[in-house]
């Protein structure tokens, strides 16, 4: 697709996209209307008319896996599939293989952007003017209007590489927006290299545009790999771009709407609270301000947007396609690493499960380790290591292996004050935190014996604040607790009633233990391991400690975190009566 109408065009072709003519308000209106759709897998969302604004807007283009296959052109495994075959061509070079890879030698062709003189997204100049555009408020105590999908395009100030990320923007004034640079972003390590120069960082902002940017702009690639350069390859053509007319600065020429701007150095506000993809909203914290120039678009240009929130979300269908596309390049690093899968129901960052061969002891705590330090794999909070023949992608068969060949004292490995997703709020220090190893694979150890049935009637017996108890897998014990959790699981950790259970978590009461998408967002968003994990003995080996028996989670809400995200009854009350209206053919 060479833009984003073109691509809402195939979407309504192929019965993709449901149009609302009625007038519909940015604030919240559009986020309770765009959740219960992608809950319901639904089509995207165009609304033509949004309070405020003369300028349509575009939600949930690529909320199901159709969609993504749609704006890719193939599967995402497809994707890896030829990435991994063009480098085992390319490694050593072999010139018969890469003339049976033509196609996608093809797309490498493809790869490097060109310039043009004229641009669809030049049609418009005007002074910058932020009220002009549908920017949506997307939760009841968000600390204004936010911009959600602005792809921000920066230049490294020492080797001129190009960063294109998303990060969301809180909009403070006609031309003032705060830039969310959070830690191991591409685009906040160009504004760190200008602001030690004491420059101000030009940027260009992309609201809408080709599907396939928005992809690369979301993909963890490597430090100083060009996500338009990505972006050509995936659709096969140049990306085509177009000088700034303010800034010295590009943008794709077929983009919607362009806000060129400069960052200066030195220059922080406020900005948040805002309700973010672990399901709670992020505390305010000081972030760069952009001051816009000048905003050009297209003469009728649509405004692309996006919630995110307590999962699912669209994000969910773009981050399981990314961890598709990149897999094979990661197992260039690590090839006894057969599978790899960040669980989007925990943001992705929180639980990652490794699925490695080994092929000497504890081999895999070797991958974890590598893991651990790369990229965006950095943040992940929990990573759990299993056998090949156990599918990495299926809670119920992780939380199996941990039950068969998980020990403490062997194979938990806790890391403590080291790099933190700045979303994740529970170590209360921005930034810093704690990760946790747990290794479930085989590595010698013998089958198993039986694991008796947990009678869960016993076990809501065991604490006077327990409400309710479920087991997964086979090993995992999760209960719903009132209040605090802490004493309820350090009673568990010890009770004989579940000596047979490798781990236990507790959860506050707004989690739902029947539901297995909520459970795994109530507990992996909701603890930090150095903090909140107990065990039933640890012992002191040369200062080094030994953990033995079950691992106890306390994962319920504690003072210090921010409020779950919950949008306003009124607003879902006003949008159910509605809802007949929305959808009128």
């Amino acid at each position: 697709m060479a833009d984003l109408q073109s691509f809402l065009s195939l979407l309504e072709r192929e019965d993709q996209l449901a149009r609302i003519r009625v007038e519909v308000d940015p604030e919240l209106e559009i986020t309770e209307i765009a959740t219960r759709v992608v809950k319901e897998r639904g089509p995207a969302l165009l609304f033509e008319r949004v309070k405020g604004s003369a300028i349509p807007l575009a939600i949930n283009i690529l909320g199901t896996e159709r969609r993504i296959e749609l704006a890719l052109g193939r599967h995402p495994q497809e994707v890896g599939a030829s990435l991994k075959r063009l480098m085992e061509a390319a490694m050593p070079p072999r010139p018969k293989r890469l003339l049976e890879e033509w196609r996608t030698v093809g797309r490498v062709l493809s790869m490097p952007p060109r310039r043009v003189r004229r641009a669809a997204c030049h049609d418009v100049e005007e002074p910058p003017d932020l009220g002009k555009l549908p920017i949506m408020k997307c939760w009841p105590n968000d600390a204004g209007r936010f911009i959600t999908c602005g792809m921000v395009l920066t230049h490294d100030p020492k080797t001129e590489v190009r960063n294109l990320g998303i990060y969301r923007m809180q909009v403070v004034g006609g031309d003032q927006v705060l830039m969310h640079w959070q830690i191991q972003k591409g685009g906040g390590f160009h504004y760190w290299k200008a602001e030690q120069q004491g420059k101000a960082l030009a940027v260009s902002v992309i609201i809408g545009a080709d599907p396939l940017l928005y992809i690369a702009s979301v993909a963890p690639l490597p430090e100083g790999i060009d996500e338009l350069a990505f972006a050509g390859f995936l659709g096969g053509r140049r990306i085509p771009l177009v000088h700034g007319k303010a800034t010295p600065t590009v943008a794709p020429a077929e983009a919607e709407i362009v806000l060129e701007g400069v960052v200066p150095p030195d220059e922080r506000l406020p900005e948040g609270p805002f309700g973010d993809h672990f399901g709670h909203y992020s505390h305010p914290a000081p972030f760069p301000v952009m001051w816009v120039q000048t905003m050009t678009r297209r003469a009728k240009p649509i405004y692309l947007s996006a919630v995110v929130g307590k999962p699912p979300q669209e994000d969910r269908y773009i981050g399981d396609a990314v961890q598709e596309m990149l897999l094979p390049m990661i197992r260039l690093i690590h090839p006894e690493l057969k599978d790899l899968w960040a669980y989007y129901e925990a943001g992705f960052h929180s639980l990652a499960v490794a699925a490695v061969e080994e092929r000497y002891g504890k081999e895999g705590m070797k991958t974890a380790l590598g893991l651990l330090g790369t990229g965006q794999m950095s943040l992940t909070k929990c990573l759990i290591l299993v056998d090949p023949d156990v599918n990495a992608r299926d809670a119920n068969e992780v939380l199996r292996a941990v039950r068969d060949h998980f020990d403490p004292a062997e194979d938990f490995l806790l890391l403590p004050g080291v790099p933190f997703d700045t979303l994740d709020f529970t170590s209360l220090t921005p930034n810093l935190g704690s990760k946790m190893v747990l290794d479930a694979t085989r590595d010698g150890k013998a089958s198993p014996p039986g694991v008796p049935p947990v009678d869960l009637e016993a076990v809501r017996c065991l604490h006077p604040r327990i409400q309710a108890a479920r087991i997964i897998g086979g090993c995992l014990v999760a209960v719903q607790v009132e209040g605090e959790g802490r004493s309820v699981v350090e009673a568990l950790v010890q009770a004989d009633a579940l000596r047979a259970v490798k781990l236990i978590a507790a959860v506050s009461a707004d989690v739902d233990l029947r539901e297995g998408e909520s459970l795994l967002w109530g507990i992996f968003t909701r603890f930090d391991p150095a903090r909140d994990v107990v065990f039933t003995e640890v012992e002191l080996h040369g200062g080094w400690p030994i953990h033995r028996g079950r691992l106890g989670i306390d994962a319920t809400f504690k003072t210090g975190y921010p409020d779950p995200i919950v949008m306003d009854p009124a607003v879902v009350t006003r949008v159910t009566q509605r809802w007949p209206h929305y959808f009128k053919a």
